[in-house]
Formats: structure tokens, C-alpha cells, sequence
């Protein structure tokens, strides 16, 4: 007997009952970042195992539905909508760990368990805020195997429910990041991502001084291909709007500036795009200025410097502001000393911005 190389195709008629899956029903919220993503990629970035067959008859038979509607593989879905996943084989599902207090999800050890836990800046019974690593990405894609979503397991708590992503940030790009705790969270802080409702406040390093020293960056962009993975930039005819609007702090004369960035909208590498359009691309991100991102002769870490440094929302449930702040990671305190930028600005640079 040979091996099959796609055992996901020998099981694509497998029950999930007879395949001894995960037994309970997940809704999975869209996040900001996914809308217009068609269901049947939607499923591929959440579920890498699931092959087109067997998502086909999940779909056919009413298993997967969108806000309790049947869907399509050619579906599009709309931020803040959920994705009924039900008990899927047991080849098809990702890891997960047991119940809280059952033992220690899949795959990971003590050790890393340890060092996600101690990443969570803040935590209620609604909300997990923590301060993602630079360089750990959020979700899983082509060629991308160790990401944020495959440990929430970690993460539960004294919970009952699987923390759920509500917004992303660049696998690149460190700082606040959000989880909800609960199916209700998770719906509410969808909506406010998608609305006006969060404060996000970035500190990044730029190669150069944005003139004049605030202003406002309201440019379109669209996804493009192309051989490096996903890349944004300028359309006015087929972009979505983007606005941002940013204040230097500090700057050494020409060479660079630690600048505060707001943006007013939540498109893929937004911040990435337009400091670079401006001619002042974020220290270390060689995807959008290749070799003008970086500084000859300066002792700094040729890493991308952008940092979600603080998140100001309601609460889901009312009552109260959150409001999270995250240090900087190593590399950008090592830039902030060698700068001699200031590395404990609390005041919110935006509060006075209409």
C-alpha cells in the first residue's frame, strides 16, 4: 500500500463525526482586513487542510454558513460577518487544545505556552490585548506555518471559548494587538475596527522628516500581485480611500524622525504605502523602498520600525475605556537610544485632531 500525498482528498466524503473531529460548532468573525475575501480563500488562510471537495459539501449540506445563510465557495464576505464552522474531520481541523484546565494545546510546549502568556498586556472576561513580536505572523498563508492563530488554545485562560481575532497587524510589525474572549466581543470589537471607534496610535522610525511635521497622507490603494507575496499601492481609480495622519515627535536634522501615525483607515500595509509615497519610507521596510528604507552608516537593525504602540476603545460591553499601551520592542528601543529619541511618550499626540 502506498501513501496518498493529499490525505485530505482521500477523506474529502468523511463525516466529521465518522473522522472523530473537533465536536463542537465555531463561529468565526470576519475581520476588517478580510472583507471581500471570497470564502472559499477565507477558509484556505483559516483552515489550511481543507481542501475544495470537501469544503464543497460542508457548503451543500448547510454545515458552513454565513451569518446563518448558505454560501458559496465564490461567497464574499463582509467584515464583521460569521462564519458558522461546524465539527470538521479530524484531518481537516486545526490544532487545537483540549478544554481549560484539561492539559496544554497541541504542538506547543510548557516553555512556549509560558511566553505567549507573558505577552498579554492587559485581560477581562471580554478582551485579551497583548504585545505581538515582530516577526510572528497573525494568520497563516503560503509558506507561512508558525502564526498567532494556530496558539490561542494558549490563551483561554479561565475561558470557555477559543480567544477569536477581531484586526490584524504585519507579521513585520510589533504592538497592541486585540482578542476577543467571547462569540459577543468578537462581534463588537469587529464593529468598532470597521467603524471609527479605536483610537490606534503607531510609532515608527522614518528614513528622512515628513514635511510639514503633521499633516494628513489620503491616498487610495489597491492590492497588487507580484513575486514578493502581497504588495499594496497607489490607485485612484480602483483603490479603496486611505487616510492617515501623522505628527513627528523628534528628528536628528534630515537623517530621520521618530514619527506618531493614526490611520483613519485599516488597509493592508497602509502605514507601509504612504510614508513611503511621501518620500520618508519606515525605517528597515525594504518592501516598499528597497534600499532607500535603509541608513548607510548608522548602527541600527536593519528590521522593519513600526510599532502599535497604543489601542484607546470602548469596552464591548460598555461602561469603561480600554486602553493598552505596548513598549517597544528591542530593536526599536536600540534605535530610539542610538537617535536619542525619547522612548516614554504618553501623551496622545492626535487628541486635539478633528
Amino acid at each position: 500500500m502506498t501513501d496518498s500525498p493529499n490525505p485530505a482528498a482521500d477523506h474529502a466524503d468523511t463525516t466529521p463525526a465518522e473522522a472523530k473531529g473537533d465536536s463542537k460548532v465555531e463561529t468565526r468573525i470576519v475581520t476588517a482586513d478580510e472583507a471581500d475575501m471570497r470564502l472559499d480563500r477565507w477558509f484556505k488562510r483559516h483552515f489550511p487542510d481543507v481542501n475544495h471537495s470537501y469544503l464543497q459539501k460542508l457548503l451543500r449540506t448547510g454545515q458552513v454558513r454565513i451569518d446563518g445563510k448558505r454560501a458559496e465557495t465564490s461567497s464574499r464576505l463582509a467584515a464583521g460577518q460569521g462564519v458558522r464552522i461546524p465539527p470538521l474531520a479530524a484531518w481537516a481541523a486545526p490544532a487545537k487544545g483540549p478544554n481549560p484546565g484539561a492539559g496544554k494545546p497541541k504542538g506547543m510546549s510548557d516553555k512556549q505556552i509560558a511566553e505567549l502568556q507573558a505577552l498579554v498586556l492587559y485581560r477581562d472576561a471580554d478582551v485579551i490585548a497583548i504585545n505581538k513580536p515582530a516577526g510572528l505572523a497573525v494568520q497563516g498563508g503560503t509558506g507561512t506555518s508558525k502564526h498567532l492563530d494556530a496558539m490561542l488554545d494558549a490563551l483561554r485562560f479561565d475561558g470557555n471559548e477559543r480567544p477569536k481575532l477581531v484586526h490584524r497587524l504585519d507579521k513585520d510589525t510589533s504592538g497592541v494587538l486585540l482578542l476577543a474572549r467571547t462569540t459577543f466581543a468578537a462581534s463588537k470589537l469587529t464593529e468598532m475596527f470597521r467603524g471609527s471607534a479605536v483610537r490606534k496610535i503607531y510609532w515608527a522610525a522614518t528614513v528622512g522628516v515628513p514635511k510639514p511635521y503633521q499633516g494628513k497622507i489620503d491616498l487610495a490603494l489597491a492590492k497588487e500581485g507580484g513575486p514578493h507575496g502581497e504588495r499594496v499601492a497607489e490607485n485612484k481609480e480602483e483603490g479603496k480611500r486611505a487616510v492617515t495622519v501623522y505628527s513627528v515627535q523628534e528628528n536628528v536634522g534630515k537623517q530621520a524622525a521618530f514619527v506618531a501615525m493614526w490611520p483613519l483607515t485599516g488597509r493592508t500595509h497602509q502605514l507601509r504605502v504612504h510614508m513611503a509615497a511621501v518620500g520618508t519610507p519606515i525605517l528597515g521596510d525594504g518592501k516598499y523602498a528597497g534600499q532607500g528604507a535603509f541608513l548607510a552608516g548608522a548602527e541600527v537593525a536593519k528590521k522593519l520600525h513600526l510599532h502599535a504602540r497604543r489601542l484607546i476603545l470602548p469596552h464591548p460591553r460598555g461602561g469603561k475605556t480600554i486602553d493598552v499601551t505596548a513598549p517597544l520592542p528591542d530593536h526599536m528601543q536600540a534605535t530610539w537610544k542610538y537617535f536619542g529619541f525619547s522612548p516614554n511618550l504618553r501623551d496622545d499626540p492626535f487628541e486635539d485632531f478633528e
